[in-house]
């Protein structure tokens, strides 16, 4: 038997493309019936890996310890289709009430209910209710109808495929992996800054051929536009060559590598303070950014929250910015103060306005009201001060060495060979919001990851996503489960979505999701050559 599906949506209209009854009553049905044992923290019981059995291989030796692979895994789902989610709301009541108000302008509407819930998220009931119309054969039929339905004032409508729900599917998944031995490597892996400051973006193609790189993936979080800070500037922290040069959402989990390529995965903290000459002690905000711009959040004083918050910006009034070189030639300019400090830890200068030069060999030491008032009572010219920054993973502290590097991330995916990813500690899945955790963390999106093996290999990775019929992308926890399946036992996140790019000899290997293509990133991790 066969059901036909609206071209349009509304009772009565012409229909045209056809969904068999079976096809339908899997799409409809599984929306209430999957996740039923999400309560169950343990991921591997309760969710199956799509992983185990590779499609396709083919592997490339591109220096010995260095090896690149392509894999392939499932193939694409007949029963996908595409959906118009009218909205997400956390009542179930709501949600009734949207749908018997859709169908009194003639749109035939379902609720889907989202049980799973964040691995460390301690609520039992569910996460929300989507408010739903479809199926749809075509892209183009799900486009027009949410159109229509903006128009209406429902703003917050959105066509998607169902294949990248997160739920039940059989892919495709196209990976593109990066497998480094340290032991056999002579080379380097290198975290490096587009073009090397840092304001702006850069291509990953272009970092690769301007370090002459063998491999490479996009780094971690940034700051996209100047609404939320300095465009291009790492949304959490950063080391190059043993020097600290963005700090920490603190908490928030990191990769690490040190001068013998060898890498560990832990969450980071940093602490930086200074100390006037008369003994006044102040503990700086943040590094290399604009003042009062918090990417991230997870910093000291932050107004509206303390903890990590992804992909949202807090703000903070008075606060203390030291810039080095890396920023570029001039601070940020507006009200405040600043003091230029030399090599020496002397102070040369003091500003009773932000902006200016930042003198070769010398940081500048901004601060905006109290913060500011503190410069101006505490630091004058010819004194000297004493800066101390300090990186934390977990419990020990990461030496500032040359070769040492940091790639912010997260969440953790893998901890000591099993899926642990504390989704909430990290602050993608936040309260106040909980469709951000179904939108970022549980559907499927293109993904960069990383991974360590129990042998010390380091794995960089990306699961290609948003190519129908091509490669469906991936969730937290898919995301953790082909990391156990290419043998890691510790894992994170990186940036993903249109940042996820990998070169191999200069070359973008994967497909990026962008419609213009590749996305310039704020950072990347390269494996340059001997």
């Amino acid at each position: 038997m066969n059901l036909s599906v609206h071209s349009t949506k509304k009772k009565g209209m012409k229909k045209t493309g056809v969904i068999t009854l079976t096809s339908f009553l899997f799409l409809t049905l599984s929306s209430y019936s999957y996740h039923s044992a999400s309560k169950a923290k343990t991921v591997e019981a309760a969710s199956p890996s799509y992983f185990s059995n590779v499609k396709y291989r083919e592997s490339q030796i591109l220096q010995e310890g260095v090896t690149f692979s392509r894999l392939v895994f499932g193939k694409a789902n007949r029963l996908d289709a595409y959906m118009v989610n009218v909205d997400f709301l956390t009542s179930y009541h709501e949600a009734l009430k949207l749908k018997e108000k859709l169908a009194s302008e003639g749109y035939e509407s379902f609720i889907k209910t989202i049980k799973e819930r964040a691995q460390d998220d301690q609520e039992q009931q569910p996460l929300g209710y989507l408010v739903r119309i479809g199926p749809y054969q075509d892209e183009s039929q799900a486009k027009v109808l949410k159109d229509e339905l903006v128009t209406k004032g429902y703003n917050d409508s959105k066509a998607v495929f169902t294949g990248e729900d997160g739920e039940t599917t059989t892919g495709p998944w196209v990976v593109h992996v990066l497998e480094i031995n340290p032991k056999t490597f002579k080379g380097q892996i290198l975290p490096v800054i587009a073009n090397d400051q840092i304001q702006g973006k850069e291509k990953l193609t272009d970092m690769s051929k301007r370090m002459n790189a063998i491999g490479g993936i996009n780094g971690g979080y940034f700051v996209v536009g100047t609404k939320d800070g300095t465009e291009g500037d790492l949304a959490g922290v950063s080391m190059q060559d043993g020097e600290l040069t963005s700090e920490a959402v603190n908490g928030r989990t990191s990769l690490i590598l040190n001068e013998r390529n060898d890498g560990s995965i832990s969450t980071v903290h940093t602490k930086l303070n200074i100390q006037a000459s008369d003994g006044s002690k102040q503990e700086m905000d943040g590094l290399n950014r604009v003042p009062g711009l918090i990417r991230g959040c997870g910093g000291i004083g932050d107004q509206e929250t303390d903890k990590p918050k992804h992909d949202f910006t807090c703000t903070d009034s008075s606060e203390l910015i030291q810039y080095s070189a890396h920023y570029g030639t001039n601070t940020p300019s507006g009200d405040g103060a600043e003091a230029i400090i030399n090599g020496k830890g002397i102070i040369t200068e003091i500003r009773e306005r932000r902006g200016g030069t930042i003198p070769e060999g010398s940081t500048v030491l901004a601060g905006t009201n109290e913060s500011a008032r503190w410069i101006l009572d505490h630091l004058h010219d010819g004194e000297k001060v004493k800066i101390k920054k300090k990186v934390f993973a977990e419990e020990r502290t990461i030496p500032s060495h040359p070769g040492t590097g940091i790639i912010n991330g997260g969440p953790r995916l893998l901890l000591d060979g099993k899926i642990n990813i504390p989704s909430t500690a990290e602050g993608f899945h936040q309260p106040d919001n909980p469709e951000f955790f179904y939108q970022f963390g549980q559907r499927r999106h293109p993904r960069t990851i990383a991974g360590i093996k129990a042998d010390g290999t380091i794995l960089l990775a990306t699961i290609d996503g948003r190519k129908t019929g091509y490669s469906v992308g991936a969730n937290f926890i898919e995301s953790a489960q082909l990391l156990k399946s290419l043998g890691a036992v510790e894992g994170l996140n990186l940036d993903g979505g249109g940042s996820t790019t990998m070169t191999v000899n200069k070359n973008m290997i994967n497909t990026p999701s962008d419609a213009t293509g590749e996305r310039p990133v704020g950072d990347a991790i390269l494996v340059l050559p001997q």
